[in-house]
């Protein structure tokens, strides 16, 4: 009789869903496991497939011998040598030059842009808003094209004024939309504040909604500056003589043979553009 008893209590409804539940856990926990373990060990390949060549280009930035992919010992000789190369100081100097008037210009358009298309409705808004963020779209060969047959068009000879018009054209895109992003997550409430105190339209834009868009506008221009100065594509197609920018200029050292050189101003211009994106990215945070 205890036996029976114990095998129809063994075989009840609720102990039989109770192991049922119990198997359906542990399996889930292992396909938890395994699906964590695989995605982690996916993660690592794709950035290490993404990034080992950055790290053995600036290692390799660092080596003492001629030729390139030859470690020979630790030396800076590469990054001394690069302060006596007269071509590349120009190179960069008209990169800054271009980087420094594109991102002041492109970062004033971009934000009275970005607040004409949050604050205000006009006829033509959704058709400016479409050609606004077109360079953003469209691929680099295509902006290149066509801002070159835009110049030769109207006979505009090529040089660093052509490179600026060009830059200053794509970065507006992006400074707007960092900008844009920024001034939708303005609380209103803060300038019609400051309407009721008694401030005009430009007191309140001056005390209250530049501060509040500050980060936003100085992280839309530190953007604009990294993607005019590291810009290759589009520079190489509307530069003309003696405008040469620092891509263009690492471009032709590699056509004419590759020296550990490239390897050190390849190695500051990927120091120079994260900084500016990590700050960036702290300030849109803030």
């Amino acid at each position: 009789m205890t036996t029976t008893n114990v095998s129809q209590s063994a075989l009840s409804p609720g102990t039989v869903q109770g192991n049922r539940r119990q198997r359906i856990f542990q399996r889930d926990r292992v396909r938890t496991s395994f699906n964590n373990r695989a995605l982690t060990w996916l993660s690592i390949g794709i950035f290490l497939f993404l990034y080992l060549p950055i790290i053995v280009l600036v290692i390799f930035s660092f080596s003492g011998a001629s030729n390139v992919g030859v470690w020979a010992g630790f030396s800076t000789r590469w990054y001394a040598e690069l302060l006596g190369d007269a071509a590349l100081i120009s190179a960069f100097r008209v990169s800054l030059w271009v980087a420094l008037w594109s991102t002041l210009i492109s970062t004033v358009l971009g934000t009275l842009a970005a607040m004409a298309l949050e604050r205000y409705r006009f006829f033509g808004r959704l058709t400016f808003d479409t050609v606004l963020y077109l360079p953003i779209i469209i691929p680099d060969i295509v902006m290149a094209l066509s801002t070159l047959l835009f110049f030769v068009t109207f006979a505009v000879p090529l040089s660093r004024y052509t490179i600026l018009v060009t830059h200053i054209a794509f970065n507006i895109a992006f400074v707007a939309v960092v900008v844009r992003a920024r001034l939708a997550e303005m609380d209103k409430s803060l300038e019609e504040a400051a309407a009721d105190l008694g401030a005009n339209a430009w007191t309140t834009f001056r005390r209250v909604t530049l501060p509040i868009l500050m980060p936003g506008i100085v992280s839309g221009a530190l953007l604009a500056f990294t993607l005019s100065l590291d810009d290759f594509v589009i520079t190489f197609f509307v530069a003309g003589p003696g405008s040469t920018t620092l891509p263009v200029r690492v471009y032709s050292m590699i056509k004419f043979g590759v020296t550990p050189e490239v390897n050190a101003i390849s190695t500051l211009m990927l120091l120079g553009s994260t900084v500016l994106v990590v700050i960036s990215l702290m300030l849109q945070r803030k």
